[in-house]
Formats: C-alpha cells, structure tokens, sequence
C-alpha cells in the first residue's frame, strides 16, 4: 500500500451511502464494475482497460474499498500502469495498491488492506454479476464465517439523482447522438445495406467526440434490428435507434428516417407515438409517482388496432435501465421498487414508444429526459419527424 495522502473527499454522497449500508447492515463495500467504480473515483476511468479487460490468462479487475462512516480509509485497487493516473492526480482515495495484474490477486490484495486497517468485513457488499468466479472464491475462503451478499441496489440508489456534471455528460451524449442521426439520414440513399448506414453513424458519433456503442437498425417493413446486407429501396422506412457513449454516461435516443416522401398513414402513425411520447412527459416532476407516466400513457398506447404498440419508461446514466426502474414487466426483467415512489429532481429517464406494425413496419421514438422541479427538460429533442433522406 502506497503512502497515504491526507484528507481525501469523496467526490459521491458518503452520508447517503452509509446510511443505505446501514440499513442492509453491510460493513464494507468491495466495488468491481466499471460503471460503479468509475463513479466512486469520481469519474475516472483507466484508459488502458477502456475497452478490453481481458489481459493474459486474467483479467484486468479494479476494486475500490468502501468502509461504512471511514471514507477516509477507502482504498482502490488497481494496475501497476495506473501509477501514471495516481502521478497526475486523477485518483482520489489516499490509499492505493496499483500491484494488481490480475482477479485473483485484486481480491487478495483488497483482502489484506482490510486486515492491515482493522476494518470490520463480517458483512460484505459486492456486484454478484461484475465478481468473476475465481475472484469471488478467494473472497468466500477468506471469510468462511462473513456474510456475503448483492450491493447493486444500493449503489443504484446511489447513482440515482445526477449531479450538474452528470446531466451536462447526459445532455452531451443524447444531442451528439442525434445530430449523428441527422447527418446519417442526410447521407441515406436507395441501395445502400443497413451495415453501410450503421458504420456512418458509428464515424458521425465518433466525430462528435463519443464512443459509440451500437445501433439498432430497421429497414422497409422488416422488424429484424440487426445490421445487416439488406438493401434499402425508395419508399422504405429506416428507423435508427443508437448509444453514444460520453465520458461513460449513455445517449440512447431512436429517429425516423424515410427513402422518399412519407404516406399519410405513415405521418399518422408516426404522429401517434409522437402523442404517446408527449403524454409521458406530461406528468415527470420532481416528486411525482412514477405509475403517473404509465397512467398518462396507457390510454393512448390501448387505441392500437394493428400490430403491438408499446411504451416503456426506464432510468438512464452509466448504464441503461439503471435506478429509477418503473417497470417490472418491460422487455428486461427486474423488479420495479421505484415505480411508486416519487421521482426525484436530477434523476434522468429513457422515454420510449414503439409500434411494430404488420404493413408498415417498425416506428419507435425514443427520447432522454431529466426530472426538474416543476417538469422536465429534455435532451437531444430534434429530429422528430420523418427524417427525408438525402436532405
């Protein structure tokens, strides 16, 4: 363990921390998920290990240490490299242990710094899905009589109310995404493969200065969202429904485009998502329940006579359908603890609408919205309509 350096902020809400560690009884928190320790570093992420965290026959594992009421005393572990980040400044806990090359020996190494402090660890939090097996091992055989269980509620709970810099990184993401999609449907024209139309949104989003993550494409009346050599023709539909990454926080938003001039059944439809989406908005304040965005929809959402018609509301910010989750019975299944609790000024939600049509083929908008004290605001609220490509 390196020198210490005095007097460390935590750059996240320690007392709404400990009181949620409280309330599970946990006395340690042993934070491995990318997400979630970029958050506890305050918004750091090695760079080394952006993208592939698999090296040699392991795999690079950051863990950050989080005893309850000692912010003072959490401690990250991680790669020797980072000694180049700890030199700039980058890392705020005053205790680090840049020796880990690998899962097993992080745990290990995380292990004897609790030891070497006296820091209780007879109930300890981590992420069950971002532990690997071999790293979980070490941390069962060392405390054979500890309880070990699930923290990633707690640190949703956390993440839950963006901050300023947060929000800004939302708004960045959302308004890079949908400007990719402007230039893309400008671009689009009869015979091009949807492979052709996702590798130019994928170098519009990355000019933008975002990562790009993935594109859900359809064409025509095919309901398949996948890239592929399907060619477009004049007349077909062309939906893009995109993540771009900034600085970690996702742009998730989906915009309609069109070969040609749409139909009046096409503007109708389009038109009636466009309704469903407003409607959602209509209730989304700080300190309302979030069943009223469903209820506001639900009506609008049972006038459908073809196809399936759906709308789905979750939270957005590290990741997708993180805290608030309103919707237990949506296309991922979790439970839904915050659909009737009141929503919360910064929270930031995924709005989305989509209409799989027999005839017409597939139409959704998809839009980010952050909770405000008397409304919302919206990020990235362009492009709406039926996007005319070429134009």
């Amino acid at each position: 363990m390196e020198n210490p350096q005095p007097k460390p902020t935590p750059p996240f809400d320690t007392v709404l921390l400990d009181r949620l560690m409280l309330e599970r009884g946990l006395d340690v928190l042993l934070v491995s998920s990318k997400h979630n320790v970029q958050y506890l570093l305050g918004g750091y992420r090695f760079f080394m290990f952006d993208y592939m965290d698999a090296t040699g026959l392991s795999r690079y594992l950051p863990i950050v240490a989080y005893p309850r009421g000692r912010p003072d005393l959490t401690a990250y572990i991680g790669n020797p490299n980072e000694a180049f980040e700890r030199d700039l400044g980058q890392l705020w806990p005053a205790n680090l242990d840049l020796r880990a090359r690998g899962s097993v020996d992080a745990m290990r190494y995380a292990l004897e710094y609790l030891t070497a402090q006296g820091i209780p660890a007879s109930s300890v939090g981590i992420e069950m899905a971002f532990l690997p097996a071999d790293s979980f091992a070490v941390l069962q055989s060392a405390l054979p009589q500890g309880a070990i269980s699930d923290c990633l509620e707690i640190l949703e709970s956390l993440r839950a109310v963006k901050t300023i810099r947060e929000l800004d990184y939302l708004k960045t993401a959302s308004e890079g995404v949908v400007d990719a999609m402007r230039a893309t449907f400008a671009g689009i024209v009869a015979g091009q493969t949807k492979q052709d139309i996702v590798e130019t949104l994928r170098r519009e989003e990355v000019g933008r200065g975002l990562m790009f993550e993935y594109c859900l494409i359809t064409a025509g009346t095919s309901l398949n969202r996948a890239p592929s050599d399907q060619r477009l023709k004049d007349g077909d539909i062309v939906s893009l429904d995109s993540g771009g990454n900034f600085r970690g926080y996702i742009g998730d938003l989906c915009r309609m485009g069109i070969v040609g001039t749409p139909s009046p059944e096409l503007e109708d439809a389009l038109g009636a998502i466009e309704e469903i989406q407003q409607a959602a908005r209509v209730p989304i304040r700080d300190g309302a329940i979030g069943a009223e965005i469903f209820a506001a929809t639900a009506p609008l959402v049972a006038r459908a006579r073809e196809g399936r018609l759906s709308f789905v509301a979750h939270g957005m910010g590290l990741i997708p359908h993180e805290a608030p989750r309103l919707l237990a019975d949506g296309p991922i299944p979790y439970p839904a603890p915050h659909r009737h609790q009141p929503l919360q000024a910064g929270m930031v939600l995924s709005i989305e609408t989509t209409w799989q049509h027999p005839r017409l083929g597939f139409i959704k908008l998809e839009d980010t919205v952050a909770v405000t004290g008397d409304g919302c605001e919206a990020f990235g609220d362009s492009c709406r309509g039926w996007n005319r490509a070429g134009t």
